[in-house]
């Protein structure tokens, strides 16, 4: 998401930094820059257009001329102007209704609407407790209802039974109807797509908002289509009371341009991108925290939520006591690349931590990396795992044919736990945790609440294992 901008701008703003001074001139070209940049992302003309207007007239003030570190004056106000274009304030779904709160999904066929349905509806049941209920109004497309029925069962979401011949009004009212009888909370309208805007559509959206009266009407775009996903989002809020939208597919769009157009051109917060193919893959958008990714600036927040939501509590406690006594076997290691691959991979964390992007581009992460190092923690008995030292030539032998690795990749490993192993030595000697964490406030940055604080959150303290640039991509 946001790659090839993002390394642009970047390129942009190491220019800056380099300059003890900078002059207007020097401002006025590199904003130049930026503009080229956002068009090549894809963002719509005018929306370029007026940013780099507003960030120019900020940037070429004396308050940035006179600073004493330009560079970083001018990086923190395209930040804040990048906060602003995508919409300031991240936007929280509206259920305040009386029960059943109407959710209506809208949006064009193909832009993946009846998934995203059930990934909301999904998000809906599991962090905010809400009893939920799904309906298709979707009698155009072969099969669209029992598709729901089906992402309905796999979600743990209830959907409303299939009856065959009713339009969407009927659907909606007898939704609406089941819905309120059975004490739901919220009820999610899964409607028909097309495959352009047009006017039968619209009139159907229209009708079934008459009759169900969505606290939210949420636009499903899918970010690939770029420019034409603005128009498409442009045509639907002209005739639908739109109060959000929903991005598809943004692991796939490097350029994000339809992403930084999209609140300009419809007035209407993004709410939530999707992420990928599974139920869990959607986020909440939030713009400052996408505009410091843009920007090279990591997301630690994103980061520690991802931690909290995949990391198993007490996993990471009885990891901490183990680290704090100094111990720290292959078994402890197997956890933590498991839990690391549960938070999107090497590739996905050095995005989110400050100051890796450059030393690692997804591009140069080998995520299979994770995989062969699991495969050969596999391979070995459980007790080899607990007592690594018990690993001699013979058996390196046959853990490397068991896993489909090389002898030379598990000597690689062996020597990662020891360096790894060796750190934990080293800090139990000057106090434990408790005593480090007690330098940094109680706390150290990044730690997880009761996992001892310990390094990345819920990783038990295990930054980018040592020696693990020999498994990356050469």
């Amino acid at each position: 998401m946001f790659d090839s901008l993002s390394d642009r701008l970047s390129g942009v703003f190491d220019k800056l930094r380099g300059r003890g001074a900078l002059s207007e001139a020097d401002v006025r070209a590199a904003m130049r820059e930026v503009r080229v940049a956002l068009l090549e992302a894809d963002v719509a003309l005018p929306v370029a257009r007026q940013f780099v207007e507003d960030v120019t007239e900020r940037a070429v003030g004396e308050e940035v001329i006179r600073s004493v570190t330009p560079g970083q004056m001018v990086v923190k106000i395209v930040h804040d102007a990048l906060v602003d274009l995508l919409g300031a304030d991240s936007s929280e779904l509206n259920l305040a209704a009386n029960p059943p709160a109407v959710i209506m999904m809208v949006g064009l066929q193909g832009s993946g609407k009846t998934t995203t349905t059930a990934k909301i509806a999904k998000r809906l049941v599991e962090k905010d407790r809400k009893k939920v209920m799904m309906a298709s109004l979707d009698v155009a497309r072969p099969a669209a209802q029992e598709q729901l029925a089906v992402l309905g069962e796999k979600a743990g979401v209830d959907t409303l039974p299939i009856v065959a011949g009713q339009q969407p009004t009927d659907i909606a009212k007898r939704a609406l109807q089941s819905a309120k009888l059975q004490g739901y909370d919220v009820l999610m309208l899964d409607t028909a797509g097309r495959l352009h805007v047009d006017t039968q559509l619209m009139d159907e959206m229209k009708a079934v908002a008459s009759v169900s009266s969505p606290v939210e009407t949420l636009l499903v775009v899918d970010s690939l289509t770029g420019q034409d996903a603005v128009n498409v989002a442009k045509g639907f809020g002209e005739e639908v009371p739109l109060t959000g939208v929903v991005l598809t597919r943004m692991d796939g769009d490097a350029r994000g341009g339809a992403a930084l157009s999209m609140r300009k051109v419809t007035g209407k917060p993004i709410k939530f991108a999707g992420t990928g193919e599974g139920l869990d893959a959607l986020e909440p958008f939030h713009p400052d925290r996408v505009a410091g990714r843009i920007l090279g600036m990591g997301d630690v927040v994103s980061l520690v939520e991802k931690a909290a939501e995949t990391v198993k509590m007490e996993d990471a406690e009885k990891l901490a006591r183990k680290m704090e006594k100094g111990k720290f076997d292959l078994d402890d290691l197997r956890l933590q690349i498991k839990q690391m691959q549960a938070m999107g991979g090497l590739g996905a964390l050095a995005k989110m931590m400050p100051g890796m992007k450059g030393m690692k581009q997804a591009g140069d992460v080998d995520e299979k990396a994770l995989s062969r190092l699991e495969a050969m923690m596999s391979s070995m008995t459980s007790e080899e795992r607990q007592k690594p030292k018990l690993i001699n030539a013979k058996r390196k032998i046959r853990i490397a044919k068991g896993s489909g690795t090389t002898v030379q990749e598990v000597n690689k490993l062996l020597k990662m736990h020891q360096q790894m192993e060796g750190a934990m030595k080293k800090l139990k000697k000057m106090g434990g945790f408790s005593k480090l964490a007690s330098m940094f406030g109680g706390g150290m940055p990044g730690g997880m609440p009761g996992a001892g604080g310990a390094g990345l959150p819920g990783l038990g303290g295990a930054q980018l294992p040592p020696g693990f640039d020999g498994f990356s991509k050469k």
